[in-house]
Formats: C-alpha cells, sequence, structure tokens
C-alpha cells in the first residue's frame, strides 16, 4: 500500500505548561512576523494532534504563507504525559489552552479549532476568555445531555466505583501486535477510511501518531494507544447545561460550526440528547454560522479535509 505523503512537516516541540511538558506540532515560523493571527488546533477525545495532518496539507499555499498553525496534545494524550492522575477534569483543559495562548500569542487573538472534545473546550474557552478570540470553529464538539441535581448520589458513586476500577486494570486500553492492527482499528470505527486506498493509507499513517510501539516491560513489542486509561472515567460533575449557555451567550468571536452529515447525537445518547437540542443551545451564541459536511462522519477532518479546509479559509479569511 503506498503510504500517505505528507505535504508539509510540523516541527515537533515540547513547551512548559502548568508542570507538563506540552506536546506542540507547528507549522510555520514562529519567530516570523505574520500577517494573520496563529491558528490553533485542539483535538477530540482519544485522538491526537497530527490528526489534523491531513487538513493542514489541503489549506492553500497562499493561506499558510503568513499564519502560524498550531496543534497541540492534549494533557494524558499523544506525547503529552499528564500530571500524576487517576481522573481528568474539564477545566484542566481550559487552563492549559489558556497557557498554550498565553506561550505562543501573548499579546495577540488567536483563531481557535476544537473538534469534538476540544470543540466543546474551545466554545466554553471562548466564552470565559472571549478577548482572546477572534475568531470561533468547532468541529462536531456537541456538549452532553443536561443533567438534574438529584442525580447527584448515582453519578458520585459511579465515579468511586471507576476509580477502583481503573486501579484493578480494567480500564486499561487494548494492545495491539503490530502497527495493522492500530490501522484497522482506526479502519473499523471509522469505515469511510476502508473505502479506497486513499483512505487506508491515512489509517496507516494516522496509526503511528495514535499509537506507539512498546520497547521494554510486559508490553514490549506491542502497540498501545498513546492514551491515559483514567480518560475513559466518568466525570464526577454533573454537566449543567445552563452554565454551559451562560458561556455561549459570553462568547463575542464570529463562531463556525461545522458539522458531518452523520447524525453523532442519535448515535451516541439514543434520543436523551438531539441535535435540535444542540441546536437550540447554539442559538445562545450571538453570532454563530452552520455548515453541514455531506457523506462525512464524526471525524470529517479525515473523511474530506479538502472540503472542510475550503470552509475554514473562507471563513478565516473573509
Amino acid at each position: 500500500m503506498q503510504a500517505y505523503s505528507v505535504k508539509r512537516t510540523p516541527r515537533s516541540e515540547f513547551i512548559p505548561v502548568r508542570h507538563m511538558q506540552y506536546h506542540v506540532l507547528v507549522w510555520g515560523d514562529p519567530h516570523a512576523k505574520h500577517e494573520h493571527p496563529p491558528l490553533v488546533l485542539m483535538h477530540g477525545w482519544m485522538d491526537v494532534a497530527a490528526s489534523y495532518q491531513f487538513m493542514v496539507d489541503a489549506f492553500g499555499d497562499a493561506f499558510m504563507a503568513n499564519r502560524l498553525v498550531i496543534a497541540a496534545d492534549w494533557r494524558g494524550f499523544g506525547l503529552t504525559k499528564g500530571a500524576p492522575t487517576d481522573n481528568y477534569w474539564f477545566p484542566d483543559y481550559l487552563a492549559d489552552l489558556d497557557a498554550l495562548l498565553d506561550h505562543f500569542s501573548p499579546d495577540q487573538a488567536v483563531d481557535l479549532l476544537g473538534h469534538s472534545m476540544g470543540g466543546n473546550v474551545v466554545m466554553l474557552y471562548a466564552g470565559c476568555r472571549p478577548e482572546r478570540i477572534r475568531k470561533l470553529v468547532n468541529l462536531e464538539g456537541f456538549g452532553s445531555p443536561d443533567n438534574a441535581p438529584d442525580q447527584a448520589p448515582k453519578r458520585y458513586a459511579k465515579w468511586l466505583d471507576d476509580i477502583k476500577s481503573l486501579h484493578r486494570g480494567e480500564k486499561d486500553l487494548k494492545a495491539y501486535n503490530a502497527v495493522e492492527g492500530v490501522a484497522r482499528r482506526l479502519m473499523k470505527t471509522n469505515p469511510r477510511l476502508a473505502r479506497d486506498e486513499a483512505g487506508m493509507a491515512k489509517a496507516h499513517w494516522l496509526a503511528r501518531h495514535w499509537a506507539a510501539e512498546q520497547m521494554t516491560g510486559l508490553d514490549a513489542g506491542k502497540w498501545l494507544i498513546l492514551g491515559d486509561p483514567a480518560h475513559k472515567l466518568i466525570s464526577a460533575n454533573l454537566y449543567r447545561a445552563a452554565e454551559t449557555l451562560a458561556l455561549y451567550r459570553n462568547i463575542q468571536a464570529p463562531t463556525l460550526m461545522i458539522e458531518a452529515s452523520d447524525d453523532s447525537l442519535s448515535q451516541w445518547w439514543e434520543g436523551k440528547y438531539t441535535l435540535a437540542q444542540f441546536h437550540e443551545r447554539l442559538k445562545n451564541v450571538s453570532n454563530c454560522t452552520t455548515h453541514v459536511i455531506p457523506d462525512t462522519s464524526h471525524m470529517m477532518h479525515h473523511d474530506k479535509p479538502e472540503e472542510l479546509a475550503r470552509l475554514i479559509e473562507a471563513f478565516l479569511t473573509r
């Protein structure tokens, strides 16, 4: 199989963020004076910064010529080793993002994009730091069903049980005997990658960034997903839609919401939280445009990176 050919090779860096070394991919010269603000890309749950490579390769030369593009591995994903913990708290993502922007663009508002979990983070961040964002792009970041206070007892009990389960090794991620197994897993999760040789080439390229071969220990020779199993734990905090809407109402940046034609919410929540309900929430964002890309899954940046890139270029440059 012909391997995916990278058009734009990023520079890999580690920068200090809140007692961690955050792994970041950078396209462009951070020391040069750019005409346009940086574009910051934040990935979703159980994904990595390299996931944006296809989209970055699809950007036009003129768009990339005067812009710094930055993609980071969230704490506990990819090559960013999280601080020692057995569970993760959503506000930490906001603080990490705040520190990343302080490092790369302390005096200039940025263009900010997030996918899925990252889309949820950037929406909340834009609501609490509106002055830091020039334009905002959300790819399939829908939030969650509203929780009622009387759900708290069972929620906390489930969280406590999850922590015990993690320490018993019951949350460990599957190990693969070869990188081809990782690629097959990616194609199983997103069957569109298995449609043709180009998609399969992407899956095999992604597999080497989504997982790493273990050199020592009991798993030596196996490929492990680059994600902390603690990310699989339920959050102890209830999701309160009213808080999210208050942040949405505080977003000042023009916002582009891009959705896949596949209805991810119907797959995830089985009617407990619908796309129509999310669109009602979006009405709280004062300047928001929604676009749907046909024949795409939740991983739209893998399915149709060229069409996605054109949408983002037009939004950021007009």
